[in-house]
């Protein structure tokens, strides 16, 4: 059984933090900030930074499977999902899989791709991500080139599921789909019509963020994550 690398931090109720295609260093900020008041769980995907990816861990249901199992073996009954940009599709399908186990209790999805919605395509990045230092790339920038292929393995080229929206549809939980105003990568209008399909989700459009509004405009994403966070807590019962 493939056992992903996870750091650790903060106590009261757990989040799991699921990072993008930038690399586990690309959440480091909203990984502090939520360990300030929660137990932060946030696993590297098999494949990203120095770790390997087994050769059959090969599509984003499988990487959701591995996380159910990783919060079952940590003991959490009840987890709150953030997740990234990819870790966004990867935390949507959590969830729609844990399904009457009802470990995740609440979900949040930062400027996340994954449905297939006519009339918006991902235009992947055409330089590193913004608010860190240029990573080695395959190309002329996007994902680091260590987890590229990774990438690629789990989304297929296409990097949409079809099935995602019809799903989403029947989840009951809370959700609060966050997105920057200048993504580059995937439009607000993509991300409107997202929280649309969802029986109850708000939308946060951030003034000045763009894919990844936690380093490019800190302080709004923390305040609309807290808020959330704050209001959704009797709703969902998470212990603190």
């Amino acid at each position: 059984m493939t056992t992903p690398d996870v750091r650790e931090a903060g106590h009261g109720s757990p989040i799991l933090l699921l990072h993008g295609a930038a690399g586990p260093a690309s959440v480091d900020t909203l990984f502090t900030h939520l360990a300030g008041g929660h137990r932060v769980i946030a696993p590297v995907h098999p494949g990203f930074g120095d770790t390997t990816r087994p050769d059959d861990l090969d599509s984003v249901a499988k990487l959701a499977r591995l996380y159910l199992d990783l919060l079952g073996r940590l003991d959490v009954t009840s987890a709150t999902v953030v997740g990234v940009s990819f870790g966004g599709w990867v935390a949507a399908e959590l969830a729609t899989a844990a399904g009457h186990e009802r470990r995740v209790t609440r979900l949040v999805l930062i400027d996340a791709i994954g449905p297939h919605i006519p009339g918006h395509t991902i235009r992947p990045p055409s330089g590193p991500p913004p608010g860190g230092p240029p990573p080695a790339t395959a190309g002329a920038g996007g994902p680091p080139r260590a987890g590229l292929a990774a990438l690629t393995a789990y989304t297929g080229p296409d990097m949409q599921d079809p099935t995602l929206l019809d799903r989403i549809r029947k989840l009951d939980i809370p959700a609060l789909l966050i997105w920057g105003e200048h993504d580059p990568v995937i439009s607000p209008d993509f991300g409107r019509a997202y929280a649309a399909a969802f029986p109850d989700a708000r939308f946060e459009l951030i003034p000045g963020g763009g894919h990844l509004p936690m380093r490019e405009a800190p302080d709004q994403t923390f305040a609309a994550l807290d808020t959330f966070l704050n209001e959704t807590l009797n709703e969902t019962g998470s212990p603190q």
